[in-house]
């Protein structure tokens, strides 16, 4: 039998794997989309709910308070799931803390009673969908707190989503330009086309699984250092430096010695991240030393990456910004890729319940390299 097998670039760079309507990233262009409408003019314009809705149901909400008044209450974390947070933030050996919630999902998906994909019909994978990312922001900050010797904060029903989300880490009600600058990032990271975990989410739904499994998939690709999604890192890059005048050196020599500069650099892009130029805009609105020492630093790592690594066409990235706006909006360090997951978790559900609609379970091959076969048995 003739060998039917098709070979594709190591991490199937460029290979289309199915059809999407949620959106696509146009790196060349610097451009990406939810839908038919610009991501970006979705961040600028519109709340993170309607953007919510858009994914979820496909098309922007017709009542804009409509899935404000359908999610309040399913932020409020169930009893029995309430119960197993202190044990979990516990048994974090970090304080951030991505991997109880990897372990909260889990617990919440049996708390529900989560059946697999392929016994639900549409109406329920949605409804488990809008709980589930309803749910996400407020275990992530009660395991914050537990952490850190506090008390979880119940969610407020009259807050939007990311106004809420802030308060229920520091007990106190963001400023307006803090929750509309915290809104914008969220909008901007609730999906960015077929990555390792949005594709995880994909497998995993593909055969069948119940969405809590295939949500925890995802949270485990993001939490590998390759992935992105960890703003602090080019925070620290920035604290490394110290000061504009020694930005030269300390790059320079990390530059030549190979190693990547944080908040630089994008699988897609081969331009500049639409999202980076965005949350440079909004890091100026918000202002201080830290803004002004950022925007320097940018632009003498653009310049050395143009000198050292010509024809690299190294940009900067989402990363790079989204540090300095969280850290201006009063968010611990730690909580950085914690933030970026409660509205991806969005994205990734929105992928699954596209994905359920396809009975074919996603099964490539591998191509064998070790010793012909078979061989005598020793």
């Amino acid at each position: 039998m003739a060998d039917t097998t098709i070979t594709v670039p190591r991490g199937l760079a460029g290979v289309v794997v199915t059809d999407t309507t949620i959106g696509r990233v146009r790196g060349r262009e610097g451009f990406y989309h939810y839908r038919q409408y610009s991501a970006i003019d979705l961040a600028e314009r519109r709340t993170l709910e309607d953007v919510w809705a858009l994914l979820i149901d496909g098309s922007l909400p017709a009542e804009p308070k409509a899935l404000h008044r359908e999610i309040a209450p399913l932020r409020h974390v169930p009893p029995a799931v309430a119960a197993a947070l202190p044990g979990i933030a516990a048994a974090c050996s970090s304080p951030d803390p991505m991997g109880g919630l990897r372990a909260a999902l889990a617990v919440a998906g049996l708390a529900a009673g989560a059946r697999p994909l392929y016994d639900t019909s549409p109406a329920e994978r949605r409804a488990q969908a809008m709980t589930l990312c309803a749910l996400t922001p407020s275990l992530l900050a009660a395991l914050y707190r537990l952490r850190a010797g506090l008390e979880p904060i119940a969610p407020r029903d009259d807050l939007p989503h990311a106004a809420n989300y802030l308060y229920m880490i520091s007990g106190e009600e963001p400023s307006e330009p803090q929750a509309r600058a915290i809104e914008r990032y969220l909008i901007a990271t609730v999906d960015h086309g077929f990555n390792a975990s949005t594709f995880t989410a994909r497998v995993i739904a593909s055969t069948g699984a119940d969405l809590y499994a295939c949500i925890g998939g995802a949270l485990g690709a993001l939490s590998g250092p390759l992935h992105g999604g960890a703003p602090s890192r080019a925070l620290d890059t920035l604290d490394a430096i110290g000061s504009v005048d020694r930005a030269d050196a300390w790059l320079r020599a990390r530059i030549l010695g190979g190693e990547r500069i944080m908040g630089f650099g994008h699988p897609i892009y081969r331009t500049e991240d639409p999202r980076s130029r965005m949350l440079k805009g909004i890091a100026r609105e918000l202002g201080g030393d830290l803004v002004d020492f950022a925007v320097a630093v940018e632009e003498r790592v653009l310049s050395l990456l143009a000198e050292l690594k010509p024809g690299r066409e190294l940009h900067t990235n989402v990363e790079y910004y989204a540090g300095v706006v969280m850290h201006l909006c009063g968010l611990p360090r730690e909580m950085f890729t914690p933030t970026f997951a409660t509205s991806r978790v969005i994205g990734w559900c929105a992928n699954v319940l596209e994905q359920a609609e396809d009975s074919k379970i996603i099964r490539p091959d591998s191509r064998y390299v070790g010793p012909r076969a078979p061989q005598p048995l020793p």
